[in-house]
């Protein structure tokens, strides 16, 4: 058992290695060299490079590492180590591919180029996320946010993005075309990301049937930090009384929550459901078109 979960491990990195590289690629072979750029940390490196002639794999680790910092005084654990492993090999990457020349695909048509950025950067991310791990870059910045804020992931995914694209306003030799394209990239990375994870914003709910319930659940509350809710259940075949751990999860985390639950019991029985809309706190807000008001107007209103 200690075996296949060393080579489990030794998969995940190798695939989030490999995600990494195309995540790269998509930048440095196609995206940069024809001019282009998208939202993002990496976008924002992009028009930074554009503008000053700084490059990417200068400026990328730098404010990677100024956010992690944050996010550690802010959030404490909140990073795992493949985030951190993902965000040193891809700005390792983004030092050492610009210096392969034959790596680099010019195009006359910027259109293509978007869309086989996009797509590229898609794959790449998206076997990061499936293995757990993270680029780091906006993503510490939603996490920062929404601590603090009631706005949701999505919301400050979508802000920033706008920002950092809008910027290329401001840089010389660039204009409002650019801008489009970059929006297009942006655009077809989000569809490509959410086929690649299957609809990663997307949630699942996950039923797991076992006689170690108990364990499994202290275990996602504790140490996955994880929601869980016990629903008693009654085995009409054993007419046994039991308890059956209901969890709802993004469906990235999906494989995550498998995993941790199969090394308690691995003869658990588990069954996977696609949720169609989750609200509530870590997944969507309930869209009323009534405005939030402040704490301190609700306890002036419940006083009276």
């Amino acid at each position: 058992m200690k075996t296949n979960r060393i080579l489990m491990t030794l998969w995940d990195y190798f695939l989030m290695t490999v995600g990494s590289v195309i995540f790269c690629m998509a930048w440095t072979s196609f995206l940069i060299p024809n001019g282009l750029a998208s939202g993002g940390l990496t976008g924002l490196c992009t028009i930074i490079q554009y503008g000053t002639g700084i490059p990417v794999g200068l400026t990328y680790p730098i404010i990677n590492i100024v956010l992690l910092v944050l996010g550690f005084l802010s959030l404490g654990r909140a990073f795992g180590f493949k985030t951190i492993y993902v965000i040193a090999v891809t700005s390792l990457l983004f030092d050492i591919l610009p210096e392969f020349p034959q790596l680099v695909v010019m195009m006359d048509e910027k259109l293509l180029v978007a869309l086989v950025g996009a797509a590229l950067e898609s794959v790449g991310i998206g076997l990061v996320l499936l293995r757990g791990g993270s680029t780091g870059g906006t993503d510490i910045i939603a996490m920062l946010i929404n601590k603090y804020w009631p706005v949701s992931p999505g919301r400050v995914y979508l802000y920033t993005d706008i920002f950092i694209i809008t910027c290329l306003l401001f840089v010389p030799d660039k204009g409002f075309v650019d801008m489009i394209y970059a929006f297009v990239v942006m655009l077809g990375f989000s569809f490509g990301v959410d086929y690649v994870l299957l609809g990663n914003k997307s949630s699942v709910q996950i039923l797991v049937f076992s006689s170690r319930y108990k364990e499994i659940a202290d275990h996602m509350i504790n140490d996955v930090q994880r929601g869980v809710t016990a629903l008693q259940s009654v085995g009409w075949y054993s007419q046994q009384e039991s308890k059956v751990l209901l969890i709802v999860a993004r469906k990235y985390q999906m494989n995550e929550v498998v995993n941790e639950v199969k090394k308690i019991d691995k003869k658990a029985f588990i069954s996977i459901s696609t949720a169609m809309s989750v609200f509530g706190e870590g997944f969507e807000e309930v869209k009323t078109g009534l405005k939030v008001r402040k704490s301190a107007e609700i306890k002036e209103d419940d006083n009276g």
